[in-house]
């Protein structure tokens, strides 16, 4: 119990020192800011998108996938902003604007990739371009999973009374799909994990590397967005210190301190990966040296003429 305790401790040690001595907390406001900057070209990419290819509840379906995560005190000011821009008319899809939105869409993902290289220690071997059109492209899935999650909501419900009418012994499981928004929002949410530690910064890590991280973020934003919510009913009083920018002030706060809690999720597996491999490492050399001394026990002994 002890010796895993200490190896805990060193673990939680080294990712925290690490996060703090590499720049964690600038990095942590860098995608905090990033991502903010994104959600609104994306969101306009995205409808753009879903409306060009017959899916017009997406804004909707973005939004609460996007939003129902965070606490409704700070949501809802900036979900109201979302919906008020994504009901302004837009020309089609190949618009100058249209690809700019999906342009600065993709600088949210490659903020993220920047700072998960950095809390991996892994130097970026990609060329430039090949990083950005990856970016491109996860925005384009992206909107598509979202894209086909929205067509899933307009064709349920008619499921739904076609089987009350022919095949009464599924409508309970239908009704149980429909009503999917939590359940929904918390599977993209942790999808989007996998997909963030596996793939966006270099280097290569399996699942179950990654997955330590995961869970402690996940736990961790949980906890911290409830406090934060607390804090913000009973304490704090934005609207005194920024006035009109109250709104924005408190969800840029809210992304930086998910932010570093991003980021310290892969810093913990980071600092796991490092300690698994000098463990290999020990036990690689132990086995060698036993080897050597067990040739050495049963090498003949030379005897003299």
């Amino acid at each position: 119990m002890g010796k895993v305790l200490r190896m805990a401790y060193r673990v939680a040690f080294d990712a925290f020192y690490h996060f703090a001595e590499d720049d964690g907390w600038a990095m942590a406001s860098h995608v905090a800011l990033s991502i903010l900057l994104a959600v609104f070209p994306f969101l306009i990419f995205g409808t753009a998108l879903a409306n060009f290819l017959g899916a017009d509840q997406f804004s909707d379906t973005a939004v609460h996938l996007i939003f129902d995560t965070w606490p409704e005190a700070i949501a809802k000011p900036i979900s109201d902003q979302v919906q008020q821009v994504l009901t302004t008319p837009r020309g089609g899809l190949l618009t100058i604007s249209v690809l700019a939105a999906a342009y600065f869409a993709s600088n949210g993902v490659e903020a993220v990739r920047i700072a998960l290289n950095r809390a991996y220690r892994q130097p970026e071997t990609r060329a430039w371009y090949v990083t950005r059109l990856a970016s491109l492209g996860y925005v384009v899935i992206a909107v598509m999973i979202f894209t086909a999650i929205s067509t899933a909501l307009v064709a349920v419900p008619v499921a739904l009374r076609f089987t009350e009418r022919r095949m009464p012994w599924l409508t309970e499981t239908l009704e149980t799909v429909s009503s999917w928004s939590v359940y929904g929002t918390i599977l993209v949410l942790v999808a989007g994990l996998l997909v963030s530690h596996l793939w966006l910064p270099a280097g290569r890590r399996g699942i179950l590397d990654v997955l330590p991280g995961i869970l402690a973020t996940l736990l961790a934003w949980t906890i911290g967005a409830l406090i934060f919510a607390y804090y913000i009913a009973t304490f704090a009083n934005y609207t005194a210190t920024y006035a009109g920018l109250a709104s924005i002030m408190i969800v840029i706060v809210f992304l930086y301190m998910i932010g570093v809690i991003f980021l310290l999720g892969a810093e913990l597996n980071a600092a796991l990966l490092k300690y698994r491999v000098r463990e290999r490492v020990a036990v690689r050399l132990f086995d060698a040296e036993r080897e050597e001394k067990t040739s050495k026990a049963d090498e003949p002994a030379d005897i003299g003429g």
